[in-house]
């Protein structure tokens, strides 16, 4: 009897950005090749879905990102929750049904552990981005356009602060992020 396969979500950073490029089409292949097939992709940001009886999630997150190195030659941490952690922290986030502001966009900072909550506040020094929540292993962040220039990347503060890597998504692109991952 085969173990019961649990539906992944991986959030790969910094990909496809600044030179560091990921072809999708590889790094389907690269993942297959670790057993967590069938792989699939959500645009070219780094959504992975992918399902897996493996439940040891720290041993398979180096897994994935050990492979990811060797091939593309550059680290790429990777966020990695199940579908339904997904799920419930889009579920939990505190922007509900509220629409942004033109000036506004939600976030859902996607991380590699827990987030203690004593060490919120934390905030831009221009007002940019806020942290409004968190839920587990994620963290919920409020962008603004300031004075007309858009805000700061608070993604390495937010790791020093938390002790942890973390790759943002827009609230309306996890959305879909998970529509896609139903799909599989």
């Amino acid at each position: 009897m085969s173990a019961e396969q649990i539906p992944y979500v991986a959030f790969l950073r910094a990909v496809n950005v600044g030179g560091r490029k990921v072809e999708m089409a590889r790094l389907r292949a690269e993942l297959d090749g670790l057993g967590l097939g069938p792989v699939r992709t959500y645009i070219a940001s780094g959504n992975v879905f992918f399902d897996s009886g493996r439940t040891d999630r720290e041993k398979l997150r180096a897994e994935i990102e050990q492979r990811l190195a060797e091939t593309f030659g550059f680290d790429v941490p990777t966020a990695l929750y199940t579908l339904a952690e997904v799920e419930e922290a889009y579920a939990a986030a505190p922007f509900g049904t509220t629409k942004p502001e033109a000036h506004e966009r939600f976030s859902l900072l996607f991380t590699t552990g827990r987030l203690a909550e004593d060490v919120l506040p934390q905030a831009g020094k221009r007002g940019d981005w806020e942290v409004v929540g968190v839920h587990g292993t994620t963290a919920y962040v409020l962008y603004r356009v300031v004075d007309g220039k858009g805000p700061a990347n608070p993604v390495p503060l937010l790791e020093k602060a938390f002790g942890v890597q973390g790759t943002g998504r827009f609230h309306h692109t996890v959305e879909k992020i998970i529509a896609a991952a139903r799909e599989g």
